[in-house]
């Protein structure tokens, strides 16, 4: 045979082999696909739980804890520490203070790889709505009792200790004061909707960055709930929801009145149930849920109003105010709701010394009062740097600062020099008994040149 020919058969042969080779590859790796669900971190925990258990020695508990269960945690352990601020110490406590809850909840939390198929089918119908989906792992760890679930860029992270839950699981060792909500909590077997609460927790791996005040953190809470219930075609788990939609008028009257609030999270999302008049935890999650609810049934095209909700911006004030005001679940705009609040805000009408913006000013004041135009709380107080920054801030002591009459001023010493710009900004935590933020004040004045 010529001998071209035969080389010619055996490099065809190589190729083949090398394209069947690749296929077969490829084939493998597809069968081959790495989870997006991670569970390691329950049994890390559980490991962890017997030795601390098992010894009464303080030194020795920290060690497993952080042999077993840190060292050993995945990303996913080691981001809800960092976002919930979980430390050692917080872990031990839980640990030790409350075995019978540990003991009746550790079945449950190793039931996490049963929901691996579930979860994925629950991805895909979330695809399904909204196409532009990205990528996201799903952590199941155990935290110490500060969320059943939260994320981080494109990190879901379960606690499972709360997730996990069902009407089995004992509360009777927790506090009296969050004992009833825990119970409430419980008692709607979470459990049973693990699929959806990551659902929810995937969208917010989707949307844009939140912008921490009320107003925008219950819509992003309220976008992925709505969205998760139409991707599994479920209600709302959250008792917060039906309680809303019961109780439609007094909820969305409070909730107007205190949106503004720089300081009222906990009574609005992820508080404790006693935080608030109402006794139930997260209302502003029914907020968020009712203006997409609005948006959603008023759109002619719901992929695109999905879309649009997922892509919410609340960076873009204009674009957060207009989607507000269309969903019609205020009484009155956002700009005539802020100019109401604005109006009922307590402020500072003098200051006892000299007047603000004097230019010379004694250096031999030794403190400075303010007087506001109703009373405070008499506890809430914050100063803070002006515009000039620290080296505008006068010296003095913390233990001077006083309330004054029916708690109507306050008073900060100062130690101040000759020929010196100085200014104390006066923040918006003092507040009212009934929590409204005073409008923030800047004390700006000089001091003459002589002793």
């Amino acid at each position: 045979m010529n001998t071209a020919k035969i080389y010619d058969l055996k490099t065809t042969y190589i190729f083949m082999i090398k394209l069947l080779l690749t296929i077969l590859t490829i084939m493998f790796s597809s069968c081959q696909k790495t989870s997006n669900i991670i569970t390691s971190d329950i049994d890390n925990f559980w490991n962890a739980y017997d030795k601390i258990r098992a010894t009464k020695d303080s030194t020795l508990q920290y060690k497993y804890l952080d042999s077993l269960y840190f060292k050993k945690g995945t990303e996913g352990l080691k981001t809800i520490r960092l976002v919930r601020n979980y430390t050692a110490t917080d872990y031990i406590n839980a640990i030790n203070k409350y075995p019978l809850f540990w003991s009746s909840i550790r079945k449950n939390t190793l039931k996490a790889n049963q929901f691996s198929k579930d979860l994925d089918k629950g991805i895909e119908k979330l695809r399904d709505i909204y196409p532009e989906l990205k990528p996201a792992k799903i952590y199941f760890t155990v935290g110490a009792f500060r969320t059943p679930g939260t994320t981080l860029d494109s990190l879901v992270l379960i606690g499972s200790e709360f997730a996990m839950a069902d009407k089995t699981t004992i509360t009777s060792e927790f506090p009296k004061e969050i004992q009833k909500g825990r119970r409430t909590y419980f008692d709607s077997n979470p459990i049973n909707d693990i699929v959806l609460l990551n659902v929810h927790e995937y969208v917010h791996t989707q949307q844009k960055a939140m912008v921490h005040n009320i107003l925008s953190l219950a819509m992003y809470e309220g976008v992925a709930e709505f969205v998760s219930t139409k991707v599994m075609n479920v209600p709302s788990a959250a008792p917060a929801i039906e309680y809303g939609r019961k109780n439609k008028e007094k909820v969305i009257k409070r909730f107007e009145e205190e949106m503004f609030y720089p300081v009222n999270k906990d009574k609005w999302l992820w508080g404790e149930p006693h935080l608030n008049e109402f006794k139930v935890r997260d209302l502003g999650y029914y907020i968020g849920f009712q203006m997409c609810e609005n948006f959603y049934n008023s759109s002619k095209n719901k992929k695109t109003a999905i879309k649009t909700l997922i892509e919410l911006d609340y960076n873009n004030e204009t674009e957060i105010e207009n989607f507000v005001n269309s969903t019609g679940v205020f009484t009155r705009t956002l700009e005539e709701l802020y100019n109401s609040f604005e109006s009922k805000r307590p402020v500072v009408t003098s200051l006892k010394q000299f007047q603000n913006k004097d230019i010379n000013v004694s250096p031999n004041i030794t403190e400075i009062t303010v007087e506001f135009s109703e009373p405070l709380n008499g506890y809430n107080t914050g100063v803070d740097f002006g515009e000039l920054g620290k080296e505008a801030f006068p010296g003095g002591t913390l233990k001077g600062r006083k309330w004054g009459s029916q708690n109507k001023s306050w008073t900060i010493p100062v130690k101040l020099e000759p020929g010196k710009h100085y200014q104390i900004l006066i923040s918006n935590n003092f507040r009212t008994e009934k929590g409204v933020p005073l409008k923030p004040f800047l004390i700006d004045f000089k001091t003459n040149k002589t002793l």
